[in-house]
């Protein structure tokens, strides 16, 4: 295996902004290759329709985990700030549907109980 490419530590600042630039040249390319295919070819409806679910599951994936899992555990009490927090953001998402209202009242809220609850 080539060490200069899997090394974590990047010792020189040489490695560090090549490994930058060939993970923005990988980035880019991967993004460009589905515009190019899918600017020439005619996506199947049941395919555009299945793609319609995968921004709410990868989100969900993303933000389940933080709301209720607390030290390994699963926190499901109002001691949770940020499980009040995030009910508190999904409420303001449903009524709104407006993400900046929606980031300010589930950080507004998060503080708030943070305050609260007197975690640090």
């Amino acid at each position: 295996m080539n060490s200069f490419l899997f090394n974590p530590a990047l010792s020189s600042p040489a490695q560090l902004w090549l490994t930058i630039l060939l993970a923005g040249i990988i980035t880019y390319a991967i993004r460009l290759s589905f515009i190019l295919v899918f600017g020439r070819w005619q996506m199947p409806a049941w395919l555009q329709r299945a793609l319609r679910y995968v921004p709410p599951a990868v989100l969900s994936a993303i933000i389940l985990p933080e709301l209720l899992v607390s030290d390994g555990q699963l926190a499901l009490s109002f001691g949770n700030a940020r499980l009040l927090a995030g009910l508190i953001a999904i409420l303001v998402a449903w009524r709104t549907k407006n993400a900046l209202m929606t980031i300010l009242a589930g950080m507004g809220a998060l503080w708030l109980f943070q305050w609260l609850i007197g975690i640090p």
